[in-house]
């Protein structure tokens, strides 16, 4: 699978503040979105990124009224020693103090990250949502960040599973993607048909997507289910044009929920 066109990456930055500068300017109608119900959330950043990038997804998520945090663990370089060591403890310790399951909402790399926690700690895990997440396994040479993160190898745990090509999970999973991604080839994001697992796409940027205002309601909805309870997304008549749901590949032989 080719990688997305470099002129498309370099427009990236500038893409994603046009995003940026649509969800402050909605930000008043984004408070119509609907009350969470206080549980609490995780938001894990890209690669490269840190909890900065996610700020405004995580106050949103507040204002909605979840308990939504950062991972804390500074700089998303790949899965070191210190990422996969300390993510399962800190999920497990949320849960514990909480009382409740967490949803994860993972944005590229911490997308493949939240899919990992929740095939291993499921009882742990409410849903997830993943935003521009690469999860096929030919996405491992396909993407623009590839090179970046195969120098950064000698740094990462080896052989840490990250990608699962997108098979069904015992939880509710959601994955957003871009047709217009210049990062990742949108093909890889799909993740397997599932009665619950579904494939969304926005208009937008992979570098937009943790502000996206499609996004921002996507999450917001899935994030309002009540526990226990799942169905796919259905875009109310004014959002039909801006998000649509897409069929993802079909679940290969022998395929059951982790």
């Amino acid at each position: 699978m080719k990688r997305p066109a470099l002129v498309r990456a370099l427009a990236e930055p500038v893409r994603a503040s046009g995003e940026l500068a649509t969800s402050v300017t909605l930000l008043p109608f984004l408070r119509m979105l609907p009350d969470g119900d206080g549980h609490p959330v995780l938001v894990l950043p890209g690669f490269m990124a840190s909890d900065g990038s996610t700020r405004p997804l995580r106050r949103l998520l507040r204002t909605l009224g979840y308990e939504a945090a950062g991972w804390g663990l500074g700089r998303n370089v790949g899965p070191t020693e210190r990422v996969v060591n300390e993510m399962p403890a800190l999920i497990d310790r949320t849960a514990q103090r909480t009382g409740q399951a967490v949803s994860l909402v993972g944005w590229s790399l911490g997308g493949i990250y939240a899919r990992h926690l929740a095939a291993g700690t499921p009882r742990l895990i409410r849903s997830v949502v993943t935003l521009g997440s690469p999860v096929r396994s030919d996405a491992r040479r396909s993407t623009n960040a590839s090179p970046l993160f195969e120098a950064l190898r000698a740094i990462h745990v080896p052989g840490h599973p990250l990608l699962d090509d997108g098979v069904p999970l015992a939880v509710p999973v959601t994955a957003v993607h871009t047709r217009s991604d210049g990062i990742v080839p949108w093909r890889t994001c799909l993740v397997q048909d599932a009665p619950t697992a579904e494939n969304l796409r926005v208009r937008g940027s992979h570098v937009g997507l943790g502000f996206n205002p499609a996004a921002f309601y996507i999450i917001a909805d899935r994030l309002a289910q009540p526990e226990g309870t799942w169905s796919g997304f259905n875009a109310p008549r004014p959002y039909q044009r801006i998000i649509t749901a897409v069929p993802g590949p079909t679940p290969t032989a022998g395929a059951s929920p982790s």
